[in-house]
């Protein structure tokens, strides 16, 4: 007698996701204008750029990288200049591509975050100046404005 059970379709890919492994890839600090820096009176102005990219390594890792570069003036000069990358080796199997894009571009440097903020701090803390704390960055509304404007440059060159 034959089976009137429904066979299933074999089960879609799981979703697989794992850090692999965590690292500064580049650190640079640099006080130009010590040990002057030491003796005026604090009161310093900041400039802070951060950006992140992800890019495909073999097989089914990712490398997500962040980049903090923080200019520290004091009366108009350079008390100290932090450059740091923090990366990221991320396992990813079984995401659909629309959910790729978020993954890499938000979640995974909201992970590497922390790593980043520790480094710097530990960096300035060392080269003498009182610590550089990074606020916290929300990277789902940073990742929405680069979908944005990615949209309007190609509205931009479609016209």
């Amino acid at each position: 007698m034959a089976s009137t059970e429904p066979t299933t379709a074999p089960a879609a890919a799981e979703k697989q996701f794992a850090i692999q492994k965590l690292f500064i890839k580049d650190l640079s600090f640099e006080s130009p204008n010590s040990p002057i820096a030491f003796t005026e009176k604090w009161e310093p102005t900041v400039d802070i750029n951060l950006s992140s990219s992800a890019n495909k390594a073999p097989q089914d890792l990712f490398e997500v990288a962040i980049t903090v570069t923080i200019t520290v003036k004091n009366n108009d000069k350079t008390a100290y200049l932090v450059e740091a990358t923090q990366v990221g080796m991320f396992g990813v199997k079984g995401f659909p591509d629309q959910e790729m894009g978020p993954l890499l571009g938000s979640f995974c440097p909201s992970v590497l975050f922390p790593y980043l903020r520790e480094v710097v701090s530990d960096v300035v803390t060392k080269g003498g100046f009182p610590p550089m704390l990074l606020n916290p960055v929300n990277f789902d509304a940073l990742y929405a404005q680069h979908l944005q404007q990615e949209n309007q440059e190609n509205a931009a060159k479609a016209n």
